[in-house]
């Protein structure tokens, strides 16, 4: 079993190819707003770098969102069409479950609150805890917030680039940031377990309607 993984939702770009057993590379370039030009190189690393051909993978994981309007969308493209052109399933891992998994994985706490800076006064917040796997699974559901309802929605200790914009002097806040090998590692769980779907289904989420209207209204893209 292969699976590569890519994380271009939080405005940096990190790539990663596990098996079963460990990861074979990771590779981060944290340039804001490079995914465009860093992405599809450092696939090719890391496809050189292991001796792996595509049509060799077993699937191909993404972080799915929510996040940067334009990763979210660069990471789905990306992931789209290279398993539509080799015939591979996909794997889509939420962003939020991801940088709960980093807080496992950095801090070793078991239950978070992972909550991302959506910009326009809110956040994208979800509560996790850890399983038996030692996966860190949803409770509850994902959700797109204002400040206030998100400081009372947080259960557990605050992770992530929005913790600072609703923590308040009880709350307790670790600084993580997942990337692709935090992705990796959720996909391994799912390959195992062949928890994919097919390529057309590799669609980002951003918990946001309207986002076009709404990057507009900021006066700039997220």
């Amino acid at each position: 079993m292969k699976v590569l993984a890519l994380e271009t939702a939080n405005e940096q770009c990190s790539v990663a190819l596990i098996d079963q057993h460990q990861e074979l590379f990771f590779q981060l370039d944290d340039r804001a707003k490079a995914q465009t030009q860093t992405i599809l190189p450092m696939i090719e690393t890391a496809l050189r770098d292991t001796q792996t051909e595509l049509h060799e993978l077993t699937a191909i994981a993404f972080s799915r969102g929510p996040g940067s309007f334009s990763g979210v969308r660069i990471n789905a493209a990306v992931t789209q069409a290279l398993a539509w052109a080799n015939d591979l399933p996909v794997i889509a891992v939420s962003t939020l479950q991801a940088l709960a998994q980093a807080a496992y994985q950095t801090h070793q706490l078991q239950q978070v609150t992972a909550v991302l800076d959506a910009r326009m006064q809110e956040v994208y917040l979800a509560n996790y805890v850890l399983d038996d796997a030692g996966i860190m699974q949803l409770d509850g559901e994902e959700r797109l917030l204002n400040y206030a309802d998100a400081q009372a929605a947080a259960q557990f200790t605050v992770v992530g680039s929005g913790a600072h914009l609703i923590a308040t002097t009880e709350t307790q806040v670790a600084a993580v940031q997942p990337n692709a090998h935090h992705i990796a590692l959720l996909a391994r769980h799912y390959a195992l377990n062949e928890q994919w779907v097919p390529a057309e289904q590799a669609l980002p989420v951003y918990l946001r309607d309207n986002a076009w209207k709404k990057i507009a209204e900021q006066g700039k893209a997220q």
